[in-house]
């Protein structure tokens, strides 16, 4: 399984480690939907494959936020997580945020999922990546006010259950 974020903020840039940020819960998600199998942090990172696991960004440049990075980003992006997939095979992308996921919607489907469907976006997706499922999960960010935790943790329990099994 591979997650991708869209870009690393300025903490994981700083740290040089995923998720870094002090309010991001991706990692005690992780631990708390039992996709790892105990309590890891952004510093436990490249531990990641000893679960079947990766992790990678859209976009490799560090920023404030989204709003600081521009459309060409995303498309040469695209180019290096299309190429990333190929060459690694993931059964499943799990795309860390619904952002992410209106972001390269018009590679995969040609056109962006409407506007409003923000929790219906969540979960399994029918389109593939190089035979990869795509999962859409919420964004873990402490600045994500769309979702609560119980929300975030039903996602990523949906994701174990439906694409890897307990472990």
């Amino acid at each position: 399984m591979l997650f991708v974020g869209i870009n690393p903020g300025v903490r994981s840039a700083i740290t040089g480690h995923h998720f870094a940020g002090y309010s991001n819960r991706f990692w005690k998600l992780l631990m708390d939907s039992r996709l790892v199998p105990e309590a890891i942090t952004y510093e436990d990172d490249y531990r990641l494959p000893e679960w079947g696991l990766g992790i990678t960004n859209l976009i490799a440049r560090p920023s404030r936020g989204i709003n600081d990075l521009r459309p060409i980003e995303y498309t040469e992006g695209w180019k290096v997580l299309e190429r990333k997939i190929h060459r690694y095979r993931p059964e499943v992308v799990a795309l860390v945020g619904v952002t992410l996921y209106r972001a390269i919607s018009p590679a995969l489907i040609g056109a962006p999922p409407a506007v409003g469907q923000r929790r219906g976006i969540l979960g399994l997706q029918s389109e593939t990546i190089h035979g990869a499922r795509i999962f859409v999960l919420p964004n873990p960010s402490g600045r994500n006010a769309n979702f609560t935790y119980r929300e975030m943790l039903d996602a990523f329990v949906h994701l174990r259950k439906g694409c890897r099994g307990g472990l």
